[in-house]
């Protein structure tokens, strides 16, 4: 297997394994979104007369053909490919010959893999709102449920003020908006298309690179060529800092429900297929996905500042250290989809009980200082002592 690196030198397996790191793994997702790349930039390379037609249908229609034969695990990408990009080139010559070596002009593996990259960032960032969406439409079908029934507004763990199941349902709805919109933001920033930035210098060849930046989607080709290099983990860092606010939102959300759950409130059933038994205690149902649920920020805080912690200090230009922002990209995206839909499911099935929900006579006292205010035209401040003395007796 010829790399396409490779300029037939020996290669320590060592260092193999040390370079090629996880990305004959994680490179699995980004499959047909490098053949979507590539295709584009074929077609470029031939409107442009850089490439023939006929090797341009070929490469096309090879491409299809290893994406097909890939989703159906025909194939995989090894060790020995490295990573996607080798695993596609090397099957695609070796099916096609030498129109698969054309393929490659104009562009370099460091543009090649941010095209691939922002193209899977942006599906990311729009199933995430969706998924997201599914969240806060399930908040409020719990609403419609149980949104009348009351329940105590806590400040500092203590009785504070009467709310209900709708005011709590709904800052969390809004709270959920709020990460729908940052994730648009997080696609605008993936939305500048690198490719034909090759190395981070160009090339000089007559690339038409708005071509491809309007047959993949692109709002904007990234100029100059030098950004493109510069801005990596900027559309990565962005996406995994909105996930960490959803996540950090979602743990509060889980910490309420536990709560709730516990035998002291009472204030909710959980579905029996949501929680887990005891080896020991035959009673017992756990809330473990809500506590589960508690703990993901964490890891999420840990991709985000792993990210963060890759680019800060780099030097401009192209450096194989952007390698290693793969493993905490993926990793938070892949929990947040599995955090948010299974938190749309629990509550989907959550239910508040009324009869195990008690409000103490003292939650109602600023309700009555403002009563007060209103019907002896007096300060709140002395409506405010007024009440106060009442429960100071």
């Amino acid at each position: 297997m010829s790399r396409l690196w490779e300029k037939g030198l020996p290669l320590d397996e060592r260092v193999l394994r040390y370079t090629a790191g996880e990305d004959h793994i994680l490179d699995a997702r980004l499959v047909p979104y490098d053949v979507r790349a590539s295709i584009a930039h074929a077609e470029m390379l031939a409107a442009r007369k850089l490439i023939d037609e006929a090797d341009c249908r070929q490469i096309s229609a090879g491409l299809a053909e290893l994406e097909a034969s890939f989703a159906k695990g025909e194939w995989q990408i090894g060790l020995e490919d490295e990573d996607v990009h080798t695993a596609l080139e090397s099957r695609l010559t070796a099916a096609i010959g030498e129109a698969g070596e054309r393929l490659h002009l104009g562009r370099s593996r460091n543009d090649q893999v941010l095209t691939a990259l922002r193209l899977y960032l942006r599906d990311a960032a729009g199933d995430l709102a969706r998924r997201t969406g599914d969240l806060a439409q399930a908040l409020a079908e719990l609403g419609k449920r149980n949104g009348n029934v009351a329940l105590p507004g806590y400040t500092h763990m203590q009785h504070a003020m009467p709310s209900s199941v709708e005011l709590w349902a709904g800052g969390f709805r809004e709270a959920f908006a709020d990460a729908i919109a940052g994730f648009e933001a997080a696609d605008r920033r993936a939305a500048l298309n690198p490719l034909g930035s090759a190395a981070g210098y160009g090339t000089p060849l007559p690339l038409d690179r708005d071509r491809t930046t309007a047959e993949l989607g692109f709002a904007a080709t990234q100029e100059p060529v030098t950004a493109a290099q510069l801005s990596r983990g900027r559309a990565e860092s962005t996406l995994l800092f909105e996930i960490t606010l959803l996540m950090q939102d979602l743990g509060r959300l889980a910490s309420d429900l536990l709560l709730f759950y516990t035998q002291e409130f009472s204030y909710v059933a959980l579905p029996a297929s949501h929680t887990t038994g005891s080896s020991i205690m035959p009673q017992k149902r756990n809330p473990d996905v809500l506590e589960l649920v508690r703990a993901a920020s964490a890891t999420a805080h840990a991709c985000l500042n792993e990210s963060l912690g890759i680019t800060a200090k780099l030097p401009s230009g192209y450096h194989r250290d952007l390698q290693r922002l793969k493993p905490p990209l993926f990793r938070g995206i892949d929990l947040c989809i599995e955090t948010v839909d299974i938190m749309a499911d629990l509550i989907g099935s959550l239910e508040f009980l009324p009869d195990n929900i008690r409000l103490d006579d003292g939650i109602f006292a600023a309700e009555r200082a403002y009563e007060l205010v209103r019907s002896e035209g007096i300060t709140f401040r002395e409506a405010y002592r007024r009440v106060a003395a009442r429960y100071a007796e």
